[in-house]
């Protein structure tokens, strides 16, 4: 006998709430634990190992990443993914919620899957490591890990709940100057400082800020200036993160402080050296989905704000799959207002338990978004419709 939508809707809310306890273990370990860009080995077993122990058939390795993982239940399509981001900042540990983002994907996932023979399609929980810095969903994607998929869901916590809003695109820079080491005092002449140069990379680049979009940004940070302070250095390294509106703007302004870099390398004599990330994409929201999900925390008592699409914003790898297939990106608000993202604040409410209950919404939300995707024909098609119609978001 086949399962009416509704009946569906009821059941992955049950499944939800029977593995409650253990979706917040898991976050707990996870946030506890903090693993850094594509060395996410503990997080990466665990969420994988609970996929198999719900029935899911779990590829590991995907794509050539180590901690980047796929599991499966069902056949045929619609073919719905919850993407799974669970790497953690240096120094900061879980200051963006990756910990929520791993926990809630999970649970979404395993509850829609629960339908079993029931389910209309495939399910699918992919494990995307490395989204601080590595960009593992730019990897799964030109890997042909999402051809077949036909809608990506997956959230993000922070200070507000609001279902989309832009963001930019970004790549990460980094510079390396080489010059020559002297004595500090006995022979400075003899001596080409690279952290002079290092130095007036900077400055130039802060001049250049005068001369970019209000919604650009440039930020970063040397991590190597030198070993002693009476050797003149002969090697200093910086990392820079550049950002704009779209991707095309972004690599225009890169190569402005790609120029900054050579200058700074002519001014103090000396030479420099430049190795790119991969660039992270503006995001395409699908709003219809968006909405849906936005109406399931309404019914869970958790009210969306309006979205503002203005001023700067973060960035991220979901960017690159937005533009090649439906996916969603909405925002859990698990701290006060005014919080600010990858801060020891956000880091502590992310291990709240108020974060944990936040979380379990949004898993329900997410999952019965997706028993709509795969039980009701009409939206998946209106969602595609969107998805081929609309462009990604920018700021006002």
């Amino acid at each position: 006998m086949s399962v009416k939508r509704e009946e569906a809707h009821a059941r992955v809310s049950a499944a939800i709430r029977d593995m409650a306890d253990s979706i917040v273990e898991i976050s707990r370990d996870i946030h506890q634990h903090p693993e850094l860009s594509l060395r996410e080995e503990r997080a990466s077993s665990l969420l994988s190992g609970f996929l198999r122990g719900h029935g899911f058939q779990v590829d590991q390795g995907v794509a050539g990443l180590p901690t980047a993982f796929q599991g499966a239940v069902g056949k045929g399509g619609p073919v719905i993914a919850y993407l799974l981001e669970y790497d953690a900042l240096p120094a900061i540990g879980h200051a963006c919620g990756h910990n929520l983002i791993a926990a809630g994907g999970l649970a979404a996932g395993v509850a829609l899957a629960s339908l079993g023979e029931h389910l209309p399609g495939t399910v699918r929980v992919v494990g995307t490591p490395g989204e601080e810095k590595d960009g593992g969903k730019i990897v799964l994607l030109d890997a042909g890990v999402f051809d077949d998929v036909d809608a990506a869901l997956m959230f993000h916590p922070g200070a507000s709940t609001v279902m989309w809003r832009h963001a930019t695109a970004v790549v990460e820079l980094t510079v390396q100057f080489h010059g020559v080491a002297a004595h500090a005092a006995g022979s400075p002449q003899q001596g080409r400082n690279a952290l002079a140069a290092v130095i007036q990379f900077f400055v130039a680049v802060d001049g250049l800020r005068q001369h970019i979009a209000e919604t650009s940004r440039m930020h970063g940070i040397i991590t190597h200036g030198g070993a002693a302070a009476n050797v003149i250095p002969d090697f200093t390294e910086a990392e820079m993160m550049v950002r704009a509106v779209t991707g095309e703007e972004t690599e225009a302004l890169l190569a402005r402080v790609r120029a900054c870099a050579e200058a700074a390398a002519l001014a103090t004599g000396c030479t420099v050296s430049f190795s790119e990330g991969p660039l992270y994409r503006e995001r395409k929201n699908n709003h219809t989905m968006a909405t849906r999900v936005g109406e399931y925390l309404m019914g869970l008592g958790r009210q969306p704000e309006e979205p503002v699409l203005k001023g700067g914003t973060g960035s991220s790898d979901i960017g690159n799959v937005s533009l090649r297939i439906p996916a969603i990106h909405p925002y859990l608000g698990i701290a006060p207002k005014g919080t600010p993202g990858h801060s020891t604040q956000m880091r502590d409410h992310a291990g709240s338990d108020a974060a944990q209950a936040a979380m379990l919404d949004m898993a329900e939300a997410l999952a019965r978004t997706g028993v709509d995707l795969l039980f009701d024909s009409e939206f998946l098609r209106d969602v595609q419709a969107e998805f081929q119609r609309s462009g990604p978001d920018f700021p006002m």
